[in-house]
Order: C-alpha cells, then sequence, then structure tokens
C-alpha cells in the first residue's frame, strides 16, 4: 500500500531524500573536480549517487522516451560540468533542472499520439520529502504511475520535490514559478493521491 503524506512541515534533510547524501569514497568537491578533470571513474561515482532519482523523475514526466533524455541529461552535466559549482544538494538542483529543460525540448519535438510505457528497472526509493513511502519495487511502480496520472503540473512539482528530493525553493527555480505556487501545486497534487490512496478502503465499507 503506498502511503502519502500531505502536509510536508518543514523542509527536510538530505537524510529524508529519496537521493540519499553523498557517500562516495572521496569528498564531493574533490570527485566533482576530478570528474571535471576527465577522471571517468569520478563521474560514474556521480553517475551511480543520482542517477537513479533522474531516472525516476524522467520516467514520470517522459515515460514515453526517458532513457533518451536521461542520455541527454548526462551528457550535458558532463559537457558543462566546468561551469558547476556548489555541494550535493546544488549539483542534484542542477542536474535535475538540466533534465527539466531536455523534458520541455522533447515534448517540442514529440507527436501527439500518447504512449503508455511500462515502468521498468526501478530501484527501491528511501524515504521521500514531502512525501511517497515505497517499500517495494511494485509499491514505488505504483506510486510512480499515481504521480504520471496527475494534472503535469501538478505532476511535475511533486515528482521533483519527491522524487528529487529537491526543497521547494530549488522546485521553483527548476521551474520557473514562485515557491508559493510551488506550494500550491504540491499540496493539490498530494491530496489528490491522498483521496486516491483512500478510496479503496472507503469504497470496501459500502
Amino acid at each position: 500500500m503506498v502511503q502519502v503524506e500531505v502536509d510536508a512541515g518543514p523542509e527536510r534533510a538530505d537524510r529524508d531524500t529519496v537521493t540519499p547524501c553523498w557517500t562516495g569514497a572521496a569528498p564531493f568537491s574533490e570527485t566533482v573536480a576530478a570528474a571535471t578533470s576527465g577522471d571517468e571513474r569520478a563521474f560514474a561515482s556521480l553517475w551511480r549517487w543520482l542517477h537513479p532519482s533522474l531516472a525516476r523523475y524522467l520516467q514520470v514526466v517522459a515515460p514515453w522516451e526517458w532513457e533518451d533524455l536521461a542520455s541527454e541529461v548526462w551528457y550535458s552535466v558532463a559537457r558543462d560540468l566546468g561551469s558547476f559549482s556548489g555541494d550535493e544538494r546544488a549539483f542534484r538542483a542542477w542536474t535535475l533542472t538540466i533534465a527539466r529543460h531536455r523534458v520541455i525540448d522533447a515534448a517540442r519535438r514529440r507527436s501527439r499520439r500518447v504512449e503508455t510505457l511500462p515502468i521498468i528497472d526501478v530501484d527501491r526509493a528511501a524515504e521521500g520529502d514531502a512525501s511517497t513511502f515505497a517499500t517495494t519495487e511494485a509499491e514505488l511502480a505504483e506510486a510512480m504511475a499515481q504521480i504520471r496520472a496527475l494534472p503535469p503540473s501538478q505532476a511535475d512539482v511533486v515528482a521533483l520535490r519527491v522524487i528529487g528530493g529537491l526543497t521547494v525553493a530549488e522546485t521553483a527555480e527548476a521551474l520557473g514559478k514562485s515557491e508559493g505556487a510551488v506550494r500550491v501545486l504540491a499540496h493539490r497534487g498530494l491530496r489528490h493521491l491522498a483521496e486516491r490512496s483512500a478510496a479503496p478502503t472507503e469504497a470496501g465499507r459500502w
């Protein structure tokens, strides 16, 4: 069963987000510096850390070609890594903002035909930031499908907050919206998810 908390409360620390804190062998700043200098193992460490959350986000907002978009995002990250500065949270927000831009570009290219693709290769997530708790791969897939069924604006906000682990401010910057608008969309999206989650239980009472 997928459980949804509607009231996110105050911003939580990284340990409560889907993307875990940096756990690489070397400090994050040193890893980024090495990757910028062309160290493939350092770049692979960045990929292993962030790619699962990036893939989940893209599977929600662009299920028709998420794998291609993920490749485009990592190409952009590798190309522009020298211009990045900041810690792991800033890197997460920077990468997901790139992903958001690639999704917009893809949507403009895409035909009007709607495709429904299965969610595959989904890693088990940790606790979400605002959020959804999935204890099995099947529950995670169900949660992602429910988020994807939300109105696009709500799905984008919830995906960035829950799956990407971005703060309200980071989500607002990625989407070009005000923090107030992000809070409203997140609340509406999570309320819809909570209502859907409760629907089977309520129906069973009749």
